[in-house]
């Protein structure tokens, strides 16, 4: 079990683990209220990678790392996750969909 102080490290070596073995990996997370803390874990129950943090800006990287493994689960372990985004793109791109009044 290793606690990764980096975050960037921390998704390139979950990345990697899913990539190698993507039918066995498993992505889990844990929070707890009472500590305030948030812990990422990506296993295939040989090797675990873990992730532990206090800060209320990493949801914004955790929900970035979610839509990775979501992009790899959906487009199989060789697709290209370079142009996953997070929420807030998504967003801007629905936002800009409905401008415009309505016509009569």
């Amino acid at each position: 079990m290793v606690y990764f102080d980096s975050w960037d490290e921390f998704v390139d070596r979950s990345v990697q683990l899913f990539r190698a073995d993507p039918i066995t990996t498993r992505y889990m997370m844990k929070y707890r209220h009472c500590d305030g803390k948030l812990v990422l874990k990506v296993t295939d129950d040989r090797q675990c990678l873990k992730f532990k943090t206090d800060q209320a800006q990493d949801a914004k990287k955790m929900e970035k790392l979610n839509n990775i493994f979501f992009a790899l689960m959906t487009h199989g372990p060789d697709a290209d996750i370079s142009e996953v985004s997070g929420k807030e793109q998504a967003e801007q791109q629905q936002s800009k969909k409905g401008r415009g009044g309505r016509r009569q």
